[in-house]
């Protein structure tokens, strides 16, 4: 039996939005002043640099093993390089030969430059000295010069400017003496350019691909363009003044352009889902009002009389829907905290701007949102024109916000509850065998591997590898201080499994180093058994792979500490509001599944190369998975899996207050919050869909890793998985010890 409701006693978070509602133009106004600062400081910048201008396009490290081995060879000194390569051109060709001497030429005379240019040493292309700078067809050249810098301080950009405008020059010639050839100009900073436009091109792709698919989701959910429209709103806000918080913490910390993608599909997809939660509450408890003849809707009341009850409607849905936004969102920023522990700079970053941007959208729908309410009021609920059209008027009838007390996902739940175990088990093995791929899983650093198509430096980079393998940056390097170790080194290191080859030592700066040839999907795991059985003398193991093994040890290091903070406070937060010890322990299990299964999809299409027709990506140059994704996809996927977790049991949990018997509450709290909880997980799935279809391949990993953790999550374990082990123990799902249940009834949070 259920007792009969009481007068709702309105807690802080439903007066604040009472108080937003009392004074909407204020309250708009406010936030119209906060957005326009935020876009005008974000795009038109400080000091002439806007947002975009002040990102990084660092790739994410941490000093290490092999940055240190890179500084030996280095021998301190700051080096700038531009490169001109020709393939499809025999070396000996006149053109050629004539038009890379005059540029040789004219790059020696710029100050502080070195220029290599096969051509120009005895022996020509035969020499071995300048093997590397040859085709491994003998087909093709490669011209460099290296700008140096002075006195410590970095190589003149001037100087690199000018070489590279030589070389461009160069370049452009040769292309109309030899159509057939590859002739490109590629540097560090011309990558870094062309993956900032790539990076900016994406942010507007993915912003255009889901926005109009999130509107005709609310549009189905709600049947009208004021209440679709008010999420959106509120998502705008969000985003807008999150960039100009970005923009702030320019000045505090380096970030990388990505990060901008990131945080902004994360705070879209939040933005939206709190909005969407919160106008549902409002239309159900202003539609109920006016079912009790509270409001005087066409029945010529004063206008005082309807202010006051949606006002009071406004304050009991901020109360409930609010104070699931307020948990949602304090979850997810837990999630979010647990990245500032990581040793990355890139990782804090996202961390620091996804609170951020967390924060902003918990503000927007509890603050301006409810300031439309108030000037909306009943609009909202009258039936909009879409649902007089016959088809969509059906659409919008079934999956519609207007959630009755018995519908799908209350017949789901106790078809469910019939078989609570079975449904159980069946659940964990499809989740377990969804994730099995992980056992397989392959750690990279794609920012390095995997250079878009739609860069301009791509052809440039996949020729320099496939064509000038020695040229290209090594993906394992010995270094040693003398020769005489490099070699013994050398020698063992090239009996181990899966090392194809170790080149012959190089002298570089005051330490020797050798290049070790082996798969790329290899790499990894090459430099892990390198260092395991490591000489007695000084010696790095470098290069890409073996940086990518220090950036993923290093957060190894830091996953301890990070899976602790998200675990004790999320129990915390999810004890204070049930008072159960039982719930937070089962909604973490829960949640590992449903991101083990996501991981493992991700694993398969990336990594196995599953996904690489309808993403776009060159499945040959994906060698695993993202070591920055598995962090950031672990991290956003169990705050937007908590998300959900929050919905379903802020329903609940009102029943079980309410007196209503367990199965029951567990049925009509999935019912009230099942349409609810689908229509937000469609909205975030689109959302990272829509990034997912950029080109920079850390976004489309990350993207599409949530959004099969968002479905996976709101299908099997949502819907089947929670009710049915909710049912199955249901004599133990809300118990905690005697001590916990007295603090809980001190400092519990409930409504009112």
């Amino acid at each position: 039996m259920t007792r009969a409701p009481s007068e709702h006693r309105i807690g802080p978070i439903g007066r604040l939005g009472t108080a937003c509602a009392r004074h909407p133009w204020l309250t708009i106004a406010v936030w119209a002043a906060v957005v326009v600062a935020a876009a005008a400081t974000a795009l038109a910048g400080i000091g002439g640099q806007n947002l975009f201008d002040r990102l990084s396009g660092s790739v994410p490290s941490v000093h290490g093993e092999s940055s240190e081995g890179a500084d030996r060879l280095a021998s301190g000194a700051s080096t700038k390089s531009v490169t001109l390569l020709v393939h499809g051109v025999d070396p000996s060709d006149p053109e050629l030969v004539s038009r890379t001497t005059a540029l040789a030429r004219q790059l020696a005379a710029l100050p502080h430059t070195t220029v290599a240019d096969p051509l120009a040493v005895p022996g020509g292309i035969h020499n071995p000295a300048v093997a590397p700078l040859v085709a491994k067809d003998g087909d093709g050249i490669l011209v460099t010069a290296t700008v140096t810098g002075v006195n410590g301080h970095s190589a003149s950009q001037a100087t690199l400017d000018r070489a590279q405008h030589d070389m461009d020059a160069a370049a452009t010639d040769l292309r109309a003496a030899h159509s057939h050839a590859t002739v490109e100009v590629g540097s560090t900073q011309l990558l870094t350019d062309s993956l900032q436009s790539i990076s900016e091109n994406d942010l507007r792709r993915g912003e255009t691909v889901a926005l109009p698919i999130a509107l005709l989701v609310m549009l189905i959910v709600f049947g009208g363009f004021i209440a679709a429209g008010l999420p959106l709103i509120g998502a705008g806000a969000s985003i807008v003044t999150s960039l100009g918080i970005l923009l702030a913490f320019t000045y505090v910390t380096d970030i990388a352009n990505t990060v901008i993608n990131v945080v902004t599909a994360v705070g879209l997809g939040l933005s939206i889902d709190y909005g969407l939660l919160v106008v549902s509450r409002f239309r159900e408890e202003y539609r109920a009002a006016v079912a009790r003849g509270q409001d005087a809707v066409g029945q010529g009341t004063s206008r005082e009389h309807d202010r006051a009850v949606r006002l009071a409607a406004i304050g009991t849905a901020l109360d409930r829907a609010g104070r699931t936004v307020l948990f949602s969102g304090t979850t997810f920023a837990i999630a979010s905290l647990g990245l500032l522990v990581f040793e990355p700079a890139f990782v804090r970053a996202v961390g620091i701007a996804a609170i951020a941007v967390t924060v902003v959208a918990m503000l927007s729908a509890t603050t301006l949102i409810p300031a439309i309410f108030a000037l909306t009021g009943q609009k909202l609920l009258k039936p909009g024109a879409l649902t007089r059209l016959p088809l969509v008027g059906r659409w919008i009838t079934r999956f519609g916000d207007v959630a009755p007390d018995e519908g799908f996902f209350s017949r789901l739940t106790r078809r469910v509850q019939r078989h609570p175990a079975l449904v159980t088990l069946g659940c964990v093995l499809i989740l377990l065998l969804l994730g099995s791929p992980v056992l397989t899983l392959n750690l990279a650093n794609t920012s390095i591997d995997a250079v878009p198509r739609a860069s301009s430096q791509y052809t440039f980079e996949t020729t320099l590898v496939d064509e000038f393998p020695d040229a290209a940056p090594a993906r394992v390097q010995l270094v040693a201080t003398t020769r005489a170790d490099l070699t013994t080194w050398s020698s063992s290191v090239a009996r181990l499994d899966h090392v194809d080859s170790v080149q012959t030592p190089q002298q570089s700066g005051d330490a020797w180093s050798a290049r070790v040839e082996v798969n790329p999907r290899d790499g990894v795991s090459v430099v892990r058994e390198i260092r395991g059985d490591a000489p007695a003398f000084r010696h790095w193991v470098t290069g890409i792979d073996a940086g990518t093994v220090d950036l993923a040890d290093s957060l190894a290091r830091g996953a301890p500490w990070a899976v602790l903070i998200v675990a004790l406070g999320t129990i915390a937060l999810l004890f204070l509001m049930t008072g159960s010890l039982v719930v937070p322990l089962k909604a973490l299990v829960a949640s590992a599944l449903s991101l083990g299964a996501s991981l493992g999809l991700l694993v398969w299409g990336f990594q196995d190369g599953a996904f690489a027709g309808i993403l776009g990506f060159d499945a040959d140059h994906v060698y695993g998975v993202d070591v920055i994704v598995l962090v950031l996809a672990l991290a956003f996927g169990f705050g937007l899996a908590m998300d959900y977790e929050m919905f379903i049991l802020s329903r609940i949990k009102e029943r079980v207050d309410a007196g209503t018997d367990g199965r029951e509450s567990i049925a009509l709290g999935l019912q009230r919050s099942g349409r609810i909880i689908t229509s937000a997980a469609l909205i975030i799935i689109v959302v990272f869909a829509g990034f997912a279809t950029g080109d920079l391949l850390i976004i489309k990993q990350l993207g599409v890793a949530l959004a099969f953790a968002v479905l996976i999550d709101a299908t099997i374990v949502r819907c089947l998985l929670v009710p049915a082990f909710m049912t199955w123990q249901e004599r133990i799902m809300w118990w905690a010890p005697r001590w916990m249940k007295r603090l809980h009834a001190k400092i519990g949070i409930a409504e009112g």
